[in-house]
């Protein structure tokens, strides 16, 4: 493998975290705005006011990309195999 398949190889990579990981941050983002927000808003200070509705928001967004996930990891198990393969 030389040097510029290496860089290819890290570029994926890199774009498969960010596809992987890039929805349930931008979800726990949203919901920690309003959330932050409300709190302002009201004068609530709970911790646990910020932590359950992330926690939930997070994990609907999880289901909700787990297709779009499994495609993925499935594309870049593809790329690393040719890879592989080839030498």
């Amino acid at each position: 493998m030389d040097a510029a398949a290496a860089m290819e190889i890290t570029r994926a990579a890199l774009l498969l975290i960010l596809t992987v990981a890039g929805p349930m941050l931008g979800a726990a983002l949203v919901v920690g705005l309003a959330i932050g927000l409300l709190q302002a808003l009201t004068q609530i200070q709970e911790q646990t006011l910020t932590f359950v509705p992330k926690l939930l928001a997070m994990g609907a967004m999880l289901l909700l990309s787990l297709p779009m996930i499994g495609a993925a990891l499935s594309d870049f198990m593809r790329v690393i195999a040719d890879h592989v393969a080839h030498g």
